[in-house]
């Protein structure tokens, strides 16, 4: 039986890999879970699925969390040093890094450090920090499992196939609720608009992703460190029904992808089971009920968070961190209504300028280049309110 760690298990894709476990008990045990502030629904996980110890990154929940908790004989860690201590655990042979945002870099590092393969929904991990991990990878000869659909759906594409054989990764995208919005009217897009995702159901940190397309910015840069690729062999097309994740082109002119529904369930499980694929009762692909598959290509116009991407990935460093946590604290701002959809790129950009960029980093110089970001966003924020 895997013994599984879910960090981040009461957001989506953490409830969406207790699921997982769940329809598969004979397979998996869920021995740790931890949470950044939903101290309710941990209590609820915690008491239905009986872990060795849960813990919370907002500390003021702790109390709560023990009172509820002492009959099961569960431990409770606290703060950031708890989410640590629970990432770092090694009597278990998987954990899912759900964490959302920056704050889930850390751990993955820890997790890596302990000795034990990595389910990554995190993909802030790998944006930050790729060279970092990938070295870890390989000095501790573990697994990187993505979790995201795209991702999964590439490494899918490349079972059996040689690397040096691919010509081109194909990162498909839905194109968000404003693929047909004119940009003229960028400027009075609302949070509550931005967070209706036509096809995925998401948190509220990827679904405003998703509407500034930086979301498939950021996994430009993740399909960079995962597969080892050029960023001139990544190209981003424009899906909206979902229903292939990705593609991989061949040197021959060969194309693989693969297909499913809009579904975080698939990847998670394809993740738990690998090298296995186990039989669920998800719901079914209906190809007649679909009807047809259309593709369109990006306009990086109305969406110039593609192209800071690639730019950040081009310059290297620090710089997709600093990308990376501009654009994760100008999304709050903007969910707080202190700053306009069309800022969140914009600020990215004037970041990437004049923030001071360190090549090769060490841990160290990504966590200064993400406090140097979350300065400039609180910055920013303070002049214009």
């Amino acid at each position: 039986m895997k013994q599984i760690t879910i960090l981040g298990s009461t957001g989506s894709i953490g409830a969406n890999a207790i699921k997982v476990v769940t329809a598969n008990p004979e397979l998996f045990r869920i021995k740790y879970l931890s949470a950044g502030q939903n101290a309710v629904k941990l209590i609820e996980q915690a008491i239905t699925l009986k872990p060795k110890a849960v813990a919370i990154a907002d500390s003021s929940k702790a109390l709560q969390i023990e009172n509820a908790l002492k009959p099961y004989s569960i431990e409770v860690l606290s703060g950031k040093d708890g989410i640590l201590e629970i990432a770092s655990r090694s009597d278990v042979n998987l954990v899912v890094n759900a964490i959302v945002g920056s704050a889930g870099l850390e751990p993955s590092i820890g997790v890596l450090n302990a000795g034990i393969d990595l389910a990554l929904s995190n993909k802030e991990s790998l944006v930050m920090a790729g060279e970092i991990i990938n070295k870890l990878l390989k000095k501790n000869k573990l697994n990187l499992f993505p979790i995201d659909s795209e991702h999964s759906a590439i490494r899918q594409c490349l079972v059996g196939e040689n690397p040096t054989d691919i010509r081109k990764l194909i990162l498909t995208g839905s194109g968000g609720p404003f693929r047909l919005l004119p940009i003229n009217q960028f400027g009075d897009i609302t949070p509550e608009q931005a967070l209706k995702h036509p096809t995925w159901n998401m948190g509220k940190k990827i679904s405003i992703d998703s509407a500034t397309m930086m979301n498939k910015g950021l996994e430009i840069i993740e399909a960079y460190w995962l597969f080892n690729v050029p960023p001139e062999k990544i190209e981003v097309l424009i899906h909206p029904q979902s229903i292939i994740h990705s593609m991989v082109e061949f040197v021959d002119g060969s194309i693989k992808a693969q297909l499913g529904l809009p579904d975080m369930k698939l990847p998670i499980q394809y993740a738990l089971s690998y090298p296995g694929r186990f039989p669920v009762s998800w719901e079914a692909t209906n190809f007649t009920e679909i009807g047809q598959l259309t593709f369109e290509s990006p306009d990086f116009n109305k969406f110039p968070a593609l192209q800071l991407a690639f730019d950040a990935l081009h310059r290297g460093g620090t710089a997709p961190a600093i990308l990376n946590v501009v654009n994760e604290f100008a999304v709050y701002a903007f969910l707080e209504n202190k700053l306009s959809f069309m800022e969140i790129p914009g600020l990215v950009d004037r970041a990437l300028t004049k923030l001071t960029i360190v090549d090769h980093p060490t841990l160290q110089d990504i966590l200064e280049a993400e406090q140097s970001g979350r300065e400039f966003v609180e910055q920013h924020v303070q002049r214009h309110n």
